[in-house]
């Protein structure tokens, strides 16, 4: 039996929309118990979210990364997501999967490095039809998931 990943999304609240739509487009994948999905709109009132956040992420599996220009501007996701996203990458405890949404000077980022989605890395709000986008993205995850799954049976 393989156990279920666990995917944080990392995201600017400027871009809660097309999280939104690509959430949708992971249904697949949690309908079929592969993937549980935390981003931070699920936590609760009352909740202590910089500890949750944290939490979460070092959970997590795989991280993705919603490229835009607020979220490379945004210092709480450049202080705390992406360093603890780094680390775990380069350790090797976590992929991070880069998914470009929006036009944006990203090639000088720690993040260039790793292959980005779409295919092509060319920015989801290109795309005249945003659910290819989207689906193109979600397959590609789909595959991580099932590789890193066959990696790690319990």
């Amino acid at each position: 039996m393989t156990r279920k990943l666990k995917i944080f999304i990392s995201y600017a609240h400027e871009d809660e929309a097309m999280k939104n739509d690509l959430d949708k487009h992971l249904i697949s994948l949690k309908r079929s118990d592969k993937i549980d999905v935390w981003q931070d709109r699920m936590l609760m009132a009352g909740t202590e979210w910089d500890s949750t956040i944290k939490k979460e992420l070092e959970e997590a599996d795989i991280i993705l990364l919603l490229i835009s220009v607020d979220f490379i501007s945004s210092q709480y996701i450049w202080d705390k997501e992406l360093k603890t996203a780094l680390q775990k990458h380069e350790n090797g405890t976590a992929r991070i999967i880069p998914v470009i949404l929006r036009e944006c000077d990203w090639q000088d980022m720690p993040f260039a490095k790793l292959q980005a989605l779409p295919t092509g890395a060319e920015p989801v709000s290109r795309f005249p039809d945003k659910d290819q986008a989207y689906t193109n993205i979600a397959k590609e995850i789909a595959r991580v998931a099932d590789f890193l799954a066959s990696k790690t049976t319990l």
